[in-house]
């Protein structure tokens, strides 16, 4: 009841004809109409989905994804081991917590270890269903070294049953966000490690933000994460400091070079980034 209190207030404050929000801006009670922001709508999908600044909440390194998963686990009633892989996977593979609860057996391919996401958990009349991913959109994914394991013990579990779950509750029921929240003690948990900032969601943030500093193409790493526009993954591609770094002394390098009265000479400067080594021909 509460809930749907809430969502009907919600409506009633955003429809754009309302004379609620009218009041509560007069009242002074509220800044300004929301119904009068242009692409509010729009705005608020960005903060929920993908942020102007998605990498911020990204776990710092795999020790501390483990430490999480650990935690969690340690939570949650029985122990449930199911809470910790999910959460290990979603971040490998920068998949939505739907979407891991979508995999089945048949969509891992273990001889070129690489999972195709067609399907997700979400609500709908009646509990939680099966539904194709976000915008349609069909994609492959790695599966790296380390989940493998994970995941092939639960292959082998499952054995020839191509539609069978990977991931399920502890009693065989399907897993959206809110139920890893609960199951787990999902909000005290992070609180507790000093990750309070951190939402299921975020998961994802964190394994497209690794794959991006490990140095993925932007144009690959927009197809892993089922991005519909190129702008929403190149957020993911800051530069660090060290490149930061060794851009100025790219730059320092070629300034410093000394004339020559005989002309411009070519001289081979090498520039170290994080992934390879270019030797470029510099004038002199």
């Amino acid at each position: 009841m509460l809930q749907r209190l809430i969502q009907i207030t919600s409506q009633l404050v955003a429809a754009p004809n309302s004379i609620v929000p009218r009041l509560l801006s007069r009242c002074g009670i509220i800044d300004r109409n929301p119904a009068r922001v242009t692409g509010w709508q729009r705005e608020h999908q960005l903060a929920e989905d993908e942020k102007d600044d998605p990498r911020s909440p990204a776990l710092p390194d795999w020790d501390t994804l483990i430490r999480l998963a650990d935690a969690l686990v340690d939570r949650s009633a029985d122990k449930y081991r199911g809470w910790g892989d999910v959460v290990v996977f979603a971040a490998c593979t920068a998949a939505r917590i739907g979407e891991v609860s979508g995999v089945r057996v048949k969509d891992i391919d273990r001889s070129t270890w690489t999972w195709e996401i067609c399907r997700q958990t979400t609500t709908g009349p009646g509990g939680l269903i099966d539904k194709g991913t976000k915008g349609k959109r069909r994609r492959t994914v790695p599966l790296i070294v380390e989940v493998r394991d994970l995941v092939a013990e639960r292959l082998d579990r499952l054995g020839r049953h191509p539609d069978a779950r990977l991931f399920t509750g502890p009693r065989g029921g399907r897993i959206a966000t809110a139920v890893l929240r609960d199951a787990t003690h999902w909000d005290d948990v992070v609180a507790a490690l000093g990750l309070e900032y951190l939402r299921r969601h975020d998961l994802r943030h964190t394994g497209l933000t690794w794959m991006a500093v490990a140095g993925v193409p932007v144009h690959v790493l927009r197809e892993i994460a089922g991005h519909g526009s190129l702008t929403t993954t190149q957020r993911y591609l800051h530069p660090d400091r060290q490149a930061i770094e060794q851009a100025g002394d790219a730059l320092s390098a070629h300034l410093t070079v000394k004339g020559s009265t005989s002309g411009p000479r070519p001289r081979a400067v090498q520039i170290i980034t994080a992934k390879t080594v270019l030797t470029c021909e510099w004038p002199r």
